[in-house]
């Protein structure tokens, strides 16, 4: 039988061009599983009843609900990233 793992103690060689693309595919996979999230709680908390139109009100909670899901995710974000920087400079 062929052996197609690495030897013990060594690492198997990573194409750098794969592993920009399996990156890639795995931000839009995150990007996509947000957008669906953000669509159902503020389609939950927004829409009383679907239309052939959205009304003005339904369309600003639409929008003010994204936005506020967009500004709580960055604030996250540059706070795990100060900590990460804080936590390297120890």
């Amino acid at each position: 039988m062929a052996d197609f793992g690495s030897s013990e103690g060594s690492k198997p060689a990573v194409d750098p061009e794969l592993q920009d693309f399996l990156m890639a595919e795995n931000e839009r996979a995150r990007l996509s599983a947000q957008i669906h999230e953000f669509t159902d709680i503020c389609w939950d908390k927004c829409v009383d009843k679907p239309g052939s139109k959205l009304d003005s009100r339904t369309e600003s909670c639409l929008s003010n609900c994204v936005n506020r899901f967009v500004d709580t995710s960055l604030l996250i974000t540059q706070r795990f990233a100060q900590s990460l920087q804080k936590n390297q400079g120890m």
